[in-house]
C-alpha cells in the first residue's frame, strides 16, 4: 500500500462505543496502522464494545482505554466511526464530548464518517465549517451552523468527513493525509 510508514511515530485515537458500524472502524484502523501509526480504541467503558453490520450484530472489540483515562495530548488525531447507536450514545456522554472538543482546541485532525458528526455537533465544533455525513444529519449540521454538502469526502481545516461505508477509500486517504500534516507534527511527542 502507498501509505506505508507515512504516520510512523504518530498515535491515533478511535472513539467508539456499542453500536458502531464495524467497517467504519476496522477499515480506517487497518489503513492507519499500515501507514505506520499506533492506534488505540477509546470508549466510555472498559472491556469490549459491540460492532454492527448495519442492523446485524458484528464482532466484539477490546477497548484499550476509557475516555476518562485518555489524554488528547497523547494523540495526533482522532477517528469517529458512525453507526446510529454509537454516536448517539457518545454525544450524551460528557467526557466523550469534552475529548472530541479538546482535539479541536489543540488543532489536531479529526475524521468522522456517517453518523459520527453527531458527536461533533454536540461538541459545538461544526459552526462555520463545511462537512458531509449520512444524509439524515444534514439539518442537524445546518442547525449547528455548519454547511452540509453531498460529497464522498470533505476536508475543512483538519476535519475530514464522509457519508457512508462506500466512501471509505477516499475517507481513509484524506484522514491519513490530514494526520500527516506538518502543523500536527510531533504534538504527541
Amino acid at each position: 500500500m502507498t501509505n506505508n510508514h507515512k504516520l510512523k511515530g504518530k498515535k491515533i485515537a478511535f472513539l467508539a462505543t456499542d453500536g458502531f458500524e464495524q467497517i467504519e472502524l476496522t477499515r480506517p484502523w487497518e489503513e492507519v496502522q499500515e501507514a505506520g501509526a499506533d492506534v488505540e480504541l477509546i470508549s466510555v467503558k472498559d472491556g469490549k464494545i459491540q460492532g454492527m453490520h448495519h442492523d446485524k450484530f458484528g464482532d466484539m472489540f477490546s477497548v484499550d482505554k476509557t475516555v476518562i483515562d485518555a489524554k488528547v495530548g497523547d494523540y495526533d488525531g482522532l477517528v469517529l466511526p458512525g453507526g446510529v447507536h454509537n454516536p448517539d450514545s457518545l454525544r450524551l456522554n460528557e467526557p466523550s464530548v469534552a475529548f472530541v472538543k479538546e482535539f479541536f482546541k489543540q488543532s489536531k485532525p479529526v475524521a468522522a464518517i456517517c453518523h459520527g458528526p453527531w458527536t461533533l455537533i454536540e461538541a459545538d465544533v461544526v459552526k462555520g465549517r463545511t462537512l458531509t455525513s449520512w444524509p439524515s444529519l444534514r439539518t442537524d449540521i445546518q442547525n449547528a451552523g455548519g454547511a452540509w454538502v453531498d460529497k464522498e469526502v470533505v476536508v475543512d481545516e483538519g476535519l475530514v468527513t464522509s457519508r457512508n461505508p462506500d466512501d471509505l477509500e477516499a475517507f481513509c486517504a484524506k484522514a491519513i493525509e490530514e494526520f500527516c500534516e506538518g502543523k500536527h507534527e510531533g504534538q504527541a511527542a
